[in-house]
């Protein structure tokens, strides 16, 4: 893997092949990743600052939120931008910039769900023991952990696709600098970095998924014990939101990047992209708040106060 080959500037192709779509997905797009922000902005400042959200559950949902906005916003911007360009250019070392903030943010986001998962486990399997399990040292450690492995993870990958030599063309086939794209244009061997990519996923996708599959298997299991059905149903509903994150989240990243074999239509691809920069994100806000009495009453007592001013 040398640098004999390496242009200054990639082209960002988009969906260029329909030109008209372009110009159609701009104001939708816009729209939802302004209301996204406001919609994870809202829930981190209302976890941050009343007291009734001040709870381990509430502080990984904020950890969450943030991890949502930075991803999208490594991606989402620039494409809007592109979307109305005739020629959308990225510089090489931002291709790369944008390449390594974007799997690191979207790692931490996987870890940090699994943490979310284990906090409804103790909390509802273990619910004496929850304040003595989970407190804010430990807490914050965890929060930490998924922050820190995520971005330490990614340096090697990111590292070595910067030495590769790009001879084939500088146009990528996306409207971000995603990986498979990447590859395709490089003509040096890219088996090893393959190989890394897949084992990654494996070990940060996979494997929080299976600790938040398991988590809510015991979860299941306890709920279905309790005896009286108001109790059931409310513990169901203190899990179901998370869950539904779970299955739209791993879904679609499982669908593009836990695969070793990277020969899949790109249009498709794009399109599930899409979905999760920029839809996911901005219904995770609605998913969490409305299934969630607390939240609703925080949101309900800062809008009455804002009415007052």
């Amino acid at each position: 893997m040398g640098n004999n080959t390496q242009p200054g500037e990639f082209v960002l192709t988009g969906f260029s092949n329909t030109r008209e779509l372009q110009k159609v997905l701009f104001a939708p797009c816009l729209t939802l990743y302004l209301l996204m922000i406001a919609g994870n902005a809202l829930v981190v400042a209302m976890t941050s600052f009343d007291s009734r959200l001040q709870t381990p559950m509430y502080f990984f949902l904020c950890n969450f939120c943030v991890a949502e906005m930075l991803v999208t916003s490594t991606v989402v911007p620039r494409m809007l931008v592109g979307l109305l360009a005739e020629r959308d250019t990225i510089p090489f070392g931002e291709c790369f910039a944008q390449f390594y903030f974007y799997f690191s943010l979207g790692t931490a986001a996987f870890l940090l769900v699994a943490v979310m998962s284990i906090d409804r486990y103790v909390a509802i399997c273990h619910p004496l023991r929850y304040s003595t399990i989970l407190t804010n040292h430990v807490c914050l450690q965890l929060a930490f952990g998924a922050w820190a492995t995520s971005f330490f993870s990614m340096i090697p990958p990111s590292a070595l696709r910067t030495r590769l030599s790009f001879c084939r063309s500088n146009q990528i086939d996306h409207f971000f600098c995603d990986n498979a794209p990447l590859l395709r244009l490089s003509c040096s061997d890219t088996r090893l970095i393959e190989l890394w990519d897949f084992l990654l996923a494996i070990l940060f996708v996979l494997s929080s998924f299976t600790v938040t599959i398991a988590s809510y298997v015991a979860i299941i299991f306890t709920i279905m014990r309790i005896p009286s059905a108001t109790g059931r149903q409310k513990a169901f509903s203190t899990c179901a939101s998370h869950f539904t994150v779970v299955v739209i989240g791993y879904g679609t990243t499982i669908f593009i990047y836990v695969r070793p074999n990277k020969n899949y239509s790109t249009d498709l691809n794009k399109m599930v992209a899409l979905l999760t920069s920029i839809v996911t994100p901005f219904l995770n806000p609605f998913i969490f708040s409305l299934r969630n009495e607390k939240v609703k009453e925080v949101f309900r007592d800062w809008l009455g106060h804002l009415r007052s001013l």
